[in-house]
């Protein structure tokens, strides 16, 4: 059986729309295939270990990731030699989470939390890490334009090689994912 391992964004939870939307799609018309949304730790020192272990634990085939779920998903791909589909990805977390340092609330749970500095220093060294894409085709990238808190051509220039999907429109939540189920199943070979 297939196994993908799905992260979910900033301050988000495995309840989010579009992780429950893919579960729903997946376990509807996938017998083949599992997936699995954790929720993902607030803390990024914690999350990135939470991430490591859960590979392990379940070794998954391919990750799905929105956009800081999109960041952790491209640097495990490519520690992991895995499949990634980035929905509005993260490229570039220290520079865009900044403004997130200090207390923070979960959108989701309502759960508070700090981000501190330590935190965004990881996020520099794993940027740092895949400067640049070692196998693009092992990325499928949907992006839309009018993201309000990622710069779209920051992940086309970044992704270069890799399978990219804009759509002109949309937003930071990405509108209409469902529409991009059967490109998803063909990219990731689901049953």
């Amino acid at each position: 059986m297939a196994k993908i391992l799905y992260l979910h964004g900033f301050a988000s939870s495995a309840n989010s729309t579009k992780a429950l939307q893919l579960k729903k799609h997946i376990l509807e018309n996938y017998s083949k295939t599992e997936i699995i949304i954790p929720d993902i730790e607030n803390n990024i020192v914690d999350a990135v270990q939470q991430i490591d272990k859960l590979i392990e634990e379940f070794s998954p085939s391919a990750l799905i990731g929105s956009s800081l779920g999109g960041f952790y998903a491209t640097y495990f791909s490519e520690k992991y030699n895995l499949k990634c589909v980035g929905i509005n990805p993260a490229v570039i977390p220290p520079a865009e989470m900044s403004e997130y340092l200090g207390e923070n609330k979960n959108y989701s749970t309502g759960e508070k939390f700090l981000i501190t500095q330590e935190q965004l220093d990881l996020l520099d060294r794993m940027g740092k890490e895949i400067k640049v894409i070692k196998c693009p085709s092992n990325f499928m990238i949907l992006l839309q334009s009018h993201d309000e808190k990622l710069d779209y051509r920051v992940a086309t220039n970044f992704y270069q090689g890799a399978v990219l999907d804009v759509t002109f429109g949309g937003n930071h939540s990405f509108e209409n994912l469902e529409i991009h189920f059967p490109k998803i199943k063909i990219f990731l070979d689901m049953h």
